[in-house]
C-alpha cells in the first residue's frame, strides 16, 4: 500500500532553499542544558538589574551596626562610674526632658558601657517610630534622642528601607521581590550548567574544575572559569538570601505567612494579659506571698511608680536575660512585657510578661518549648539575614556574599559582551544561546517543567509574571524573525 500522490512532493518541486526539518532528537540529544543555558542567559540578563542592587543595599545594610556605632557612638556608649542609679530614677530624668510624651518601654543597658533607653509615643512621628531618650545610668544625664523604628536609630532604618524598597513604600518593594524570587532560580540554573561543563570536560579527558579556576585560560573562557567557580562558592549563600528575603516580600511572603499559620509554624505572642495565672513554683521564688491576688483591670498605670529594676529581675528570674526591651502595657489590665533581644550568638527569644505592682510572673514565652522547629529556623534564618545572629562574623560574611555577587553578575554581562560579533557595529550585542532547546525534552520532562513553572509561579506570583513576560517577549521576538525568514524565502524562490 502507497501514499496518495498528492502527499509526496516529488523532489524536483522541493524548495532547494527551504532546509529540511530536523529529525526528532534522541534519547541521548535529549539534555536540559540548551534549555537551561537559555534560562540563565535571559534570567542573568534582565534580573540581574534587580539583583545588583539588591546586593549592593544588602551589602551597605551588613555593614549598619559597625556605622551606627560610629556616628551614634556619643549615646550609645557612656563611660563607667561607679554604680548605676535605679532604672525609675532614669526614666524620671527622660521624661522631664519629654514632660509632653508619654513613656513606652525602655531598654536596659547590657554591659556597664552602654547607655540606657526610654522609650516615648511622638504625635510628630509615624505610627510605627517612637522616640528614643538616651541616659547616662551612672549620671542620669541625657545624652540625647533619636526616632527609632523597632528599635533601629535613624541610619539603620533608612538602610534598611534602602534594602528593602529603595525607601519608596510598599511599591518598592516589588524589586526586592522579583530579585529573591529570581535570585534561586539563576543559583540554581548556573550550578546545573557548571557541573554539566566539567563533566563534558572530563569525558574529553580533560580537567573538569568545579572548585578551582583554570588560569590558563584566556578570553571568554578565563571570565567564564571565574564566574562559574566564584558563583559556587557562593551557592549556598545565594539560597540562604533568596529563602529568607521572600519571608519579608508582599506578595510571596503572603503565601509564606498562610502556611506557617495553617501549621503553627509562626512566631508565639506573649500574653500580658493580668488575668494569667502565674505557675506557683516561679511566683514562689521570688518570694511573692500575694500570689493569689486578683488583678485590678480597671486601674491607670503609672510608669513613674514601677520599680524597673524589679521588672528585669522578675524577668531573668524565668530565663528572660539582658539584653531586653520592656513594653509598659497599652491597656489596664495588661502587664509588662520582657523581651530578649538580638545579640551575637544569642538563639533564644524568650519573653514574660510581669505585673506591674506585685512583679510576679503571669505569663512567659520559653523558646525552647514553645517555639516549633520550623519557628526556631525561620527566626534564626531570619536574624542571621539580618546579620545579628553571629555579630561581626555574621555581617562580614554578608558584605562577602554581596561582593561575590557583584562580581559574579559583572563577569557574567562581561561574557555577554565577549560574545557579540566582532564584525559590524561597534554596539552589537551578544547572541543568546539558541532557542529550541524545551523542544529537544522528553514529553514528560515538557509537562513536569509547564505544571513546576505553574506551582511555582503561583507561590512567587512576581517570579510567575516575570517569567509569562519573558516567554511572551521570545516568542514575539521568534515569530518576528521566522516572519521575516518566510519573506526572505518567497523573495528568493520568485527570483529562481
Amino acid at each position: 500500500m502507497t501514499a496518495p500522490e498528492d502527499t509526496i512532493e516529488p523532489a524536483s518541486m522541493q524548495n532547494p532553499l527551504t532546509p529540511p526539518p530536523p529529525p526528532p532528537p534522541t534519547l541521548a540529544q535529549r539534555s536540559w542544558r540548551p534549555f537551561v543555558a537559555r534560562m540563565h542567559f535571559y534570567a542573568g540578563v534582565l534580573v540581574g538589574p534587580f539583583i545588583i542592587v539588591a546586593a549592593i543595599t544588602g551589602g551597605l545594610y551588613a555593614l549598619s551596626p559597625v556605622i551606627e556605632r560610629l556616628v551614634y557612638g556619643d549615646i550609645l556608649f557612656v563611660e563607667p562610674s561607679g554604680p548605676a542609679i535605679p532604672l525609675r530614677e532614669q526614666a524620671a530624668a527622660a521624661q522631664g526632658a519629654f514632660t509632653d510624651l508619654a513613656m513606652t518601654g525602655m531598654r536596659p543597658p547590657a554591659t556597664d558601657s552602654e547607655s540606657t533607653r526610654i522609650y516615648f509615643a511622638d504625635p510628630s512621628l509615624d505610627e510605627e517610630s517612637l522616640r528614643a531618650v538616651f541616659v547616662d545610668p551612672y549620671s542620669g544625664a541625657v545624652l540625647g534622642d533619636e526616632a527609632t523604628w523597632f528599635g533601629y536609630l535613624p541610619l539603620s532604618t533608612w538602610l534598611d528601607g534602602l534594602h528593602r524598597h529603595l525607601n519608596l513604600g510598599e511599591p518598592g518593594r516589588i524589586y526586592s521581590e522579583i530579585a529573591a524570587s529570581w535570585l534561586w532560580v539563576v543559583a540554581l540554573g548556573g550550578l546545573y550548567l557548571w557541573l554539566a561543563k566539567a563533566a563534558s570536560e572530563r569525558r574529553r579527558e580533560r580537567a573538569g574544575r568545579i572548585l578551582t579556576v583554570d588560569r590558563t585560560a584566556t578570553g571568554r573562557a578565563r571570565t567564564l572559569n571565574w564566574h562559574g567557580t566564584t558563583g559556587i562558592w557562593l551557592l549556598a549563600g545565594l539560597l540562604f538570601l533568596s529563602a529568607t528575603g521572600i519571608t519579608w516580600s508582599t506578595y510571596a511572603g503572603a503565601h509564606v505567612s498562610d502556611i506557617r499559620s495553617a501549621l503553627s509554624w509562626q512566631r508565639p505572642q506573649l500574653n500580658t494579659a493580668l488575668s494569667a495565672t502565674p505557675e506557683p513554683e516561679e511566683a514562689a521564688a521570688f518570694g511573692h506571698v500575694d500570689r493569689d491576688r486578683p488583678p485590678s483591670p480597671g486601674q491607670e498605670f503609672d510608669p513613674s511608680s514601677v520599680d524597673y529594676n524589679a521588672v528585669v529581675d522578675a524577668a531573668a528570674g524565668v530565663g528572660v536575660r539582658l539584653p531586653v526591651e520592656v513594653a509598659l502595657p497599652s491597656a489596664p489590665g495588661e502587664g509588662i512585657g520582657v523581651t530578649e533581644i538580638d545579640k551575637p550568638y544569642r538563639l533564644t527569644t524568650n519573653a514574660a510578661a510581669i505585673d506591674p505592682v506585685d512583679y510576679r510572673v503571669t505569663g512567659k514565652i520559653d523558646y525552647s518549648r514553645d517555639y516549633s522547629v520550623i519557628a526556631k529556623l525561620a527566626d534564626w534564618g531570619i536574624r542571621a539575614h539580618m546579620g545579628f545572629l553571629f555579630g561581626l562574623l555574621n555581617q562580614l560574611l554578608l558584605l562577602t556574599v554581596a561582593v561575590g555577587l557583584l562580581i559574579v553578575i559583572v563577569l557574567g554581562y562581561r561574557m555577554w559582551w565577549q560574545r557579540r560579533p566582532t564584525r559590524g557595529s561597534s554596539w552589537a550585542l551578544g547572541r543568546p544561546p539558541a532557542r529550541g532547546g524545551i523542544r529537544r525534552l522528553h514529553p514528560a520532562a515538557i509537562t513536569g517543567l509547564i505544571i513546576a513553572a505553574v506551582a511555582v509561579g503561583w507561590f512567587l506570583p512576581l517570579f510567575g509574571l516575570t517569567l509569562a513576560a519573558f516567554v511572551i517577549v521570545d516568542l514575539a521576538i521568534a515569530a518576528a524573525k521566522q516572519q521575516r525568514m518566510t519573506v526572505k524565502q518567497k523573495k528568493e524562490t520568485s527570483h529562481v
